[in-house]
């Protein structure tokens, strides 16, 4: 029976055996991955000091920022946060410690983050969250690196039918400074209506010039040609070019879709986003693109995915032979088992049943026997 202090607050949870294990399979899976394209492993502390973080997620929506949990340091009497998002910390190693590294800096990263409160599409609190970050590059080449590097972590995983959305986070200003002027003031309204693609809404916020933006969305080559068909006096000219060569460099391993005004995710990326989904999840699998580190302006291209949801769809690992080792067994022999890839669980009491402890083997003689 489940007692009052037994429960769990809301938007936490267990992970049991089956799920952990196709978490900790997925994560196994992307970081060598990582590792293998040379993206080396930084570990950043859970918290940090409060204004240390937040100073660094400048660009990322205040909600984000106030979801953090706070409280006072004994030691140093400052206020420190848990994080909401590795990506900053990530930021900042790069500043300091790895300052003089040599560029471009390849870094990977994998950890737990915490929100006070969550959102109703997804009400989890903690997520896993596993990334890698490009840094000290912002080039088509580094871009198409990232991403193709992405969805490759992401086939590691298991997934399937992958799929690869851009967008352009900085279309709106881009467009506004001279091809389709916009007072400063009209800017914030022409984003929100392309965000809810509502046609009559744009006209109204003083951007009929935007609407052949709300159709150039869909499969990627049709999306493309209509983006380019827009007049904008070839102010997109170099960025559609860009979009192209990446896609070119994705080929066939994913899906590609455009949706050039989508925003939601991207508060602080600059000409390129994009998220990433698969077959069997109802949330994205993660999402990445480019930006400037805060605090040095340093160039930077990344993606984020989310661990725990890719448990949803991940396959289920190959369980392992467990063997049953009785009182008395040759422990070199179990060793041995234990090397070449079988699990063991030894006997502790008298009258112990190995099948019900979920072993298929007994070591007997220094050999296993099937039950």
């Amino acid at each position: 029976m489940t007692k009052p202090n037994d429960l769990l607050p809301e938007g936490l949870q267990d992970r049991l055996p089956a799920e952990a294990a196709r978490i900790t399979a997925a994560m196994r899976a992307c970081l060598d991955v990582l590792g293998a394209h040379g993206y080396d492993r930084v570990r950043p502390p859970l918290l940090e000091f409060e204004a240390a973080l937040v100073g660094r997620m400048a660009g990322v929506t205040v909600g984000e920022t106030s979801a953090m949990f706070r409280f006072v340091d004994p030691a140093s009497l400052r206020t420190l946060a848990l994080r909401s998002d590795m990506t900053p910390q990530v930021g900042r190693i790069a500043s300091t410690s790895l300052a003089a590294a040599p560029r471009p800096l390849r870094l990977a990263y994998c950890g737990d983050t915490v929100v006070i409160k969550a959102s109703q599409l997804d009400p989890a609190r903690e997520h896993l969250q596993l990334g890698a970050e490009l840094i000290g590059a912002d080039s088509v080449a580094a871009a198409g690196e990232v991403v193709m590097l992405a969805v490759e972590a992401l086939k590691a995983a298991g997934l399937t039918g992958i799929s690869v959305d851009f967008t352009l986070p900085d279309l709106v200003d881009t467009l506004a400074e001279k091809a389709f002027p916009l007072d400063a003031g009209q800017i914030e309204g022409v984003r929100r209506e392309l965000d809810t693609k509502d046609a009559g809404g744009l006209k109204a916020a003083g951007g009929a010039a935007y609407l052949p933006l709300l159709y150039a969305t869909g499969p990627f080559e049709g999306a493309l040609a209509a983006l380019r068909a827009v007049d904008a006096g070839g102010a997109l000219e170099t960025r559609l070019d860009a979009l192209e060569q990446i896609a070119a460099h994705i080929g066939d391993a994913a899906r590609i879709t455009l949706d050039p005004t989508e925003r939601h995710g991207f508060e602080y990326q600059s000409w390129l986003g994009f998220t990433l989904y698969a077959d069997g999840l109802r949330r994205a699998a993660g999402r990445g693109g480019t930006y400037r580190i805060a605090g040095s302006d340093e160039a930077a291209t990344g993606f984020t995915l989310y661990l725990d949801r890719l448990a949803d769809a991940a396959p289920q690992p190959e369980a392992a032979r467990v063997c049953y080792l009785p009182f008395g067994h040759d422990r070199s022999a179990a060793a041995a088992l234990r090397a070449a890839g079988w699990r063991t669980r030894a006997q502790l009491a008298d009258g112990e049943d190995a099948r019900a402890l979920g072993c298929g083997w007994t070591l007997e003689q220094g050999e296993p026997v099937a039950l």
